[in-house]
């Protein structure tokens, strides 16, 4: 069964979309840690980081490390986070979040934004790029 972001991948259901190419996209977290939380996935479902072959790998970071420099250019933050986790999505993710405190990272306290907050959000965010 396809993962909730190949399904976004596939414009199965909707997404907010930062950034793509032809192996990766990026997308708002919908229940992020802090405003701008951003997802790096590869469009090729693997379930664990180093599954990955070198090469995706290494693409990968590179495709979040773009994002992570646009994001920070549109959210006042400290720093651009970076943790992989992946136990609650079984496909590779790369989450870039936004710090002010430690406490952004700790995937604990969670914000809201209505759609079009997020529609906004992710134009500014893919106009930085």
């Amino acid at each position: 069964m396809a993962s909730v972001f190949t399904k976004i991948i596939n414009r199965e259901i909707p997404g907010h979309i930062v950034a793509e190419d032809d192996k990766h996209i990026a997308i708002l977290d919908v229940n992020p840690n802090a405003k701008g939380h951003t997802l790096c996935i590869p469009k090729k479902e693997v379930n664990k980081l180093f599954d990955l072959d070198q090469d995706d790998y290494l693409q990968l970071m590179s495709f979040s490390r773009k994002v992570a420099i646009a994001l920070e250019k549109v959210i006042d933050c400290k720093r651009i986070g970076v943790s992989v986790i992946g136990l609650e999505v079984p496909h590779v993710h790369v989450h870039l979040i936004p710090l002010t405190t430690m406490d952004d990272a700790r995937f604990i306290e969670k914000k809201s934004f209505t759609t079009d907050e997020f529609k906004e959000l992710a134009a500014k965010i893919n106009a930085a790029l």
